[in-house]
């Protein structure tokens, strides 16, 4: 599969064919109000694309069916006989359940009882079969049915590879979230996105895959409909088209969970590989490692509700995935970044999407710091890169691509690269929903180019720039000192107690202190000079880390000289005079 293929939608019009299958809501008008339609337009997607990818195959899955319906194991045969993970074993295709309308409910009923174990968790994770009644009851079933049957909604892999089938479905939860006022962008991130996260994990080693051949393991812990993982499986054959793939993924929302079980069986997956649950408590992958993992988690989430069981997963210390520490309730990102890095093979690469807070919230001490200095001080961030505002469908707030690796390469051991890629983009012709930009192909090519070399360097692109610039890894922590002043009696005197002279807790003041500089020596150039009888209670002396991006990207910019804003203001000035001068008809005069 070329570049061009790989990032780009093949064969169909995507938005055309999802206007399409969502236009088929327009007959449920009045039985269900628009937020409701995705609970029949995306499970009979998904059972349409089932029931097209299995036509081929279907009569000698029946044939096969005829001969082993008596043995206790006979999973294996269907399965060879569909050439899917999935099979149907009913007699019912669309065409003959809709050749006997009246009892179109009762067939397509037993139509989906036809379908394997695995088909059944789906469709159980939409409740489909109380919509499927709900239908009948109104005269609405016959309808759906016959629409989705038209030519223009076939669904068949053959047609409709599995990346269009991707960005059909992201199309449809779009609008599904959209008429429910949802934020789309909680259930899946823009491809343009997830390319560029692909693209830099496997940079650092691409040679080295394209040379031995690849057998890896791929993780998402927060997949929505795991195009995450399905884009990493693209890539990685792109590289190999003998290659190993197995991806694996966990999602809390259940109908978001269906689709990326549906998808993964329609490529030929292990559908047993999809888990539902809540990642923070309730691991499906315990135990588990990874060659890589990729994911997106939900920016500043409540967890609340979940602290119970992860302190009780903290207090396991290192048998735990959150032994390091705990950020605050309401901001659970730094807990995903702790779960990713648990579920890295020592030779592991992870990206994972964070806001700003990840970057510096909390103080020395604090959950968010201690996580962030247990990452850095074990060599295991290699870089992150700062995107650009408007990239997200949900948010226009910056964010960042984390990439970290158990496994540094020699030329990136004890540093960190820090790539500023918020100028690097192309403005949408139409905006979605809070994202009115696109990285596009040459300006994803130009920021993975800036973290290959790794160098401290501005890129340009025509007007856009990209900025690399390589720091140690010290040079993000930082001591919290507490420097104490004497009480003074009325003479001036220093009170003392047992020797020692008492702290006047009003004066109590805080230093922070580059890791890379000496504590007395900062103490007596900075301090010391200013309160002579100051000092420092090393007891209460603390480690932070924090990574001020804005702060070493930041470039001074000299005010306007005072003689040039006078003449920008006369200027003004004069093209005010002007505007009324013909407004009213006369001259104005302005005093001088």
């Amino acid at each position: 599969m070329n570049e061009q293929r790989l990032h780009q939608q093949t064969g169909i019009n995507i938005q055309e064919k999802a206007n399409l299958i969502w236009s088929i809501a327009d007959s449920l008008r009045g039985l269900y109000k628009p937020h409701q339609y995705g609970e029949v337009i995306l499970p009979m997607t998904v059972i349409k694309r089932f029931h097209d990818a299995l036509l081929p195959t279907r009569e000698k899955v029946l044939e096969t069916y005829e001969k082993v319906k008596h043995l206790e194991v006979k999973e294996g045969f269907l399965q060879s006989a569909s050439g899917y993970v999935f099979y149907n074993v009913s007699k019912f295709t669309f065409d003959s359940l809709l050749a006997d309308p009246d009892n179109i409910e009762e067939n397509f009923l037993a139509y989906l009882h036809g379908f394997s174990e695995n088909v059944q968790d789906v469709l159980k994770n939409f409740d489909f079969e109380r919509e499927v009644r709900r239908l009948a009851d109104n005269d609405k079933l016959f309808y759906v049915i016959q629409e989705f049957n038209s030519e223009k909604a076939y669904l068949g892999p053959d047609k409709i590879t599995s990346t269009d089938m991707g960005y059909i479905f992201e199309e449809l939860i779009k609008k599904f979230s959209e008429s429910y006022g949802e934020e789309a962008g909680s259930h899946f991130t823009s491809r343009d996105i997830i390319y560029l996260m692909t693209d830099l994990l496997i940079e650092e080693e691409k040679d080295v895959l394209m040379n031995e051949g690849i057998a890896k393991t791929v993780y998402d812990q927060t997949m929505g409909t795991s195009q995450m993982l399905s884009a990493m499986e693209e890539r990685l054959k792109a590289l190999d088209p003998e290659a190993e793939v197995t991806v694996l993924g966990q999602e809390i929302n259940e109908q978001t969970y269906a689709i990326a079980k549906a998808d993964t069986m329609i490529r030929g997956g292990n559908p047993d590989n999809m888990r539902l649950g809540n990642t923070l408590t309730e691991d499906q992958f315990e135990g588990y490692t990874f060659d890589y993992c990729i994911s997106n988690p939900p920016f500043g989430v409540d967890w609340k509700s979940e602290y119970e069981k992860v302190k009780a997963e903290h207090e396991k210390g290192e048998n735990g995935r959150f032994g390091v520490g705990l950020p605050k309730k309401n901001d659970g990102q730094l807990l995903f970044l702790l779960n990713g890095l648990s579920k890295l093979k020592d030779t592991g690469r992870m990206a994972i999407i964070h806001n700003g807070s990840a970057l510096f919230s909390g103080n020395a001490g604090s959950g968010e710091s201690e996580i962030r200095r247990y990452v850095i001080e074990n060599d295991w961030l290699e870089a992150i890169v700062q995107l650009p505002a408007d990239l997200f469908y949900n948010t226009g707030i910056m964010t960042y691509i984390w990439i970290l690796t158990k496994n540094k390469p020699k030329h990136r051991i004890g540093k960190v690269q820090l790539i500023d890629a918020s100028n690097m983009y192309e403005k949408r012709r139409k905006n979605i929903g809070n994202k009115r930009v696109d990285i596009t192909e040459p300006c994803r090519k130009m920021i993975v180019k800036a973290y290959r070399e790794f160098l401290n360097k501005e890129y340009r692109l025509g007007e856009r720039t990209v900025e690399s610039k390589i720091f140690d890894n010290e040079d993000f922590g930082y001591y919290k000192v507490t420097v104490e002043t004497p009480q003074y009696d009325e003479y001036g005197n220093i009170v003392m107690k047992n020797g020692k002279p008492i702290p006047d807790k009003d004066k109590r003041d805080t230093e922070e202190i580059p890791l890379k500089e000496d504590i007395q020596e900062y103490f007596e150039r900075e301090i010391k000079p200013f309160n002579p009888d100051a000092w420092i209670d090393e007891k209460k002396t603390k480690i932070g880390y924090e990574i001020p991006f804005t702060r070493l990207f930041y470039k001074f910019q000299p005010p306007e000289k005072s003689e040039d804003i006078a003449v920008r203001i006369k200027k003004l000035e004069e093209e005010i005079v002007k505007s009324f001068e013909a407004l009213l008809g006369e001259e104005v005069k302005v005093n001088e």
